[in-house]
């Protein structure tokens, strides 16, 4: 059995989260598959690193320019 290791912030590099965005933003994945796949604690997570750093404007619910 394989001992859970909580995982946090720091354990993800800028490639990473950045790669995970463009992944979701494509529609290539959803965000629940995201955290399954690469085993991202939460949705929270990948929702947070898609309004830090993806294309959406998350005040006026529309692409960013």
């Amino acid at each position: 059995m394989e001992k859970y290791v909580k995982r946090t912030q720091k354990d993800y590099n800028m490639s990473f989260k950045l790669s995970v965005v463009k992944e979701v933003e494509s529609g290539q994945i959803s965000v629940t598959a995201a955290t399954k796949k690469y085993g991202i604690q939460g949705r929270n997570t990948v929702l947070n690193w898609l309004r830090k750093f993806g294309n959406f404007d998350w005040e006026n619910h529309t692409p960013s320019k």
